[in-house]
């Protein structure tokens, strides 16, 4: 019975994050992006120069909305079989109630300055796909394609999205002005750093840790948190001469919080020391979305 809370409980948690990143992407979309012409990252803006030049130089109105659910839609495929069929799951209906809440969101102008657009449209637009993903889902579109390329090589989904958007910004200056390219650039960056910010999952933290109970701490850290560990014997406390250990681990930064539990358990007088954005090369286990 317990178990089957804590699955209700985590996939009640995950349908709320859904939900919260559809709000935050209509609001960046409909209350920034579009009415101040600019174009946001990825799938979303490519189905923003689609309406666009659908409205201008056809009869056709091809809604945002509809281009990001039917581009999305072979994405899912490279989900269900490059990361998790829950994932993806999860990431339809994510993307689903995107389409919706962009859909039944009245476009409103706040304001005429395309900074001002560019700036809070990728602020909040950040903040929802690093939530998303943070929560083990994903806002569909180019997230797929880099947590893909992310499970390969470790590198920042941020930076990964922002090589595959510049053709979102070379399609809007060649198609309709040059200054909403430096405008989509703008939001480009911002939403990228803000995302990475965000999503501290990926994150990888050094950490050392001073200690004259090696083994139950480096236990603990494995049991606890499922992370390898290195011990170092023979170290010396300068002041007190009193024989120490050097227990080494790296960590998500998401773990930290479960990491200080550990400690005060395994030895609540320890010295940890944690350095920030290492490099991995070789292997660090990941937990499936």
């Amino acid at each position: 019975m317990n178990k089957f809370l804590l699955y209700i409980n985590k996939y009640s948690q995950k349908l709320s994050a859904g939900v919260v990143y559809a709000i935050l992407s209509a609001i960046a979309m409909n209350f920034f992006f579009e009415p101040g012409n600019i174009y946001a990252s990825g799938i979303n803006g490519l189905a923003q120069i689609i309406h666009t030049i659908s409205k201008r130089w056809s009869m056709l109105n091809i809604p945002v909305s509809g281009s990001i659910w039917l581009m999305n839609f072979p994405l899912f495929f490279l989900a269900w079989r490059r990361i998790s069929k829950k994932f993806t799951i999860f990431t339809v209906i994510t993307v689903t109630l995107s389409v919706f809440f962009i859909r039944i969101m009245p476009e409103t102008k706040l304001t005429g300055d395309p900074i001002i657009n560019a700036v809070f449209g990728g602020v909040i637009n950040g903040v929802g796909i690093g939530y998303v993903l943070r929560n083990g889902l994903s806002s569909g579109g180019l997230d797929i394609v880099s947590l893909s390329i992310q499970k390969k090589t470790g590198s920042n989904v941020g930076v990964i999205s922002m090589s595959f958007n510049a053709v979102i910004v070379t399609l809007a200056g060649f198609l309709f002005d040059w200054k909403y390219a430096l405008y989509t650039i703008l939001t480009i960056f911002v939403s990228g750093k803000i995302t990475d910010a965000v999503f501290i999952r990926q994150k990888k933290m050094q950490v050392m840790i001073i200690t004259k109970t090696p083994h139950k701490v480096a236990s603990c850290i494995q049991e606890k948190l499922r992370r390898g560990a290195t011990i170092v014997h023979s170290a010396e406390g300068a002041y007190t001469h009193s024989a120490q250990a050097i227990v080494f681990t790296v960590v998500t930064a998401a773990e930290i919080p479960d990491l200080k539990k550990v400690m005060r358990f395994a030895d609540d007088g320890a010295f940890v020391s944690i350095q920030e954005n290492v490099k991995i090369i070789g292997n660090f286990y990941e937990e499936d979305f």
